[in-house]
């Protein structure tokens, strides 16, 4: 039979980071149905459109009153962009647009419950209209969002870009329950890619609990899924941190497309 296409909240503001996650996440899944999002804080509208509407007016009355029309008219201007490449990437795409008054991670994670999104995708630059890095709104989407999330970095290299298309799923496990979500989550959102199970300064036993389900009902990982176990290395920070490094310097060995950590566990997803 088949199966329901997956539901994903974009973040988009027209920056060349959210292009980028547009373009990585249609090739990741396919005839996906997705909300393109976009956040604007009123009365705050661009500083061009700041500039030209308080040359125009008399009264700050009428400037705010300005600001908040053109404001409006420039958000759905930036979403219907994201739109019109998320329909030509192959996705069924609808423009969703919020006033925000500060806290737009926060308001992306609600967005995702209300819509019931199967996971949120966000570039790690530029959700905010700025420079800000994977730390800000895409750092608190990632920890509040009771939904998976997706972060695309950019830039991509060469070889990254081309492994989104049929690389293989990296999952971290480290027997918690965390972990086990993730497993879970990695095979429903990606069946037909080939999932590999790594254990990082772990053991056969551990990876052995992998197959157990994340909660009563829910699958685990595709059958025929490859384990792996991996040592630390130690020379200088955290473990978190190497054990970061470690998952990260086997997902390019392995030419992964996807890097999949639970939420709890080891804390890698702080790194």
């Amino acid at each position: 039979m088949p199966t329901e296409p997956v539901r994903v909240v974009v973040g988009y503001d027209g920056s060349p980071s959210a292009n980028l996650a547009i373009d990585a996440g249609a090739l990741l899944l396919p005839n996906a149905r997705c909300w393109v999002t976009h956040l604007w804080t009123p009365p705050f509208a661009s500083e061009s459109i700041r500039q030209r509407v308080w040359a125009g007016v008399s009264t700050i009355d009428d400037f705010r009153e300005a600001i908040e029309r053109e404001g409006a008219h420039e958000a759905e201007q930036v979403v219907s962009t994201g739109v019109i490449l998320a329909r030509a990437a192959g996705w069924d795409a609808e423009p969703l647009v919020r006033r925000s008054y500060g806290g737009e991670g926060l308001l992306f994670a609600s967005i995702a419950e209300e819509v019931d999104a199967d996971l949120v995708l966000v570039g790690a630059r530029g959700l905010s209209g700025t420079s800000a890095a994977l730390g800000s709104v895409s750092d608190v989407v990632v920890r509040h969002t009771p939904r998976p999330v997706l972060v695309v970095p950019r830039p991509l290299l060469t070889a990254e870009y081309a492994a989104l298309r049929t690389g293989p799923v990296l999952v971290g496990f480290d027997a918690s329950t965390g972990a086990r979500t993730a497993v879970a989550t990695a095979g429903r959102l990606f069946p037909t890619r080939p999932v590999v199970l790594v254990a990082v300064d772990g053991d056969e036993a551990t990876l052995a609990t992998a197959t157990e389900p994340a909660e009563a009902g829910e699958a685990g990982p595709p059958a025929g899924a490859e384990l792996v176990t991996l040592p630390a290395a130690r020379r200088f920070g955290s473990h978190a941190r190497a054990v970061a490094d470690a998952l990260a310097a086997y997902a390019r060995q392995r030419e992964a497309a996807v890097l999949v950590v639970g939420s709890r566990g080891r804390s890698a997803a702080r790194e």
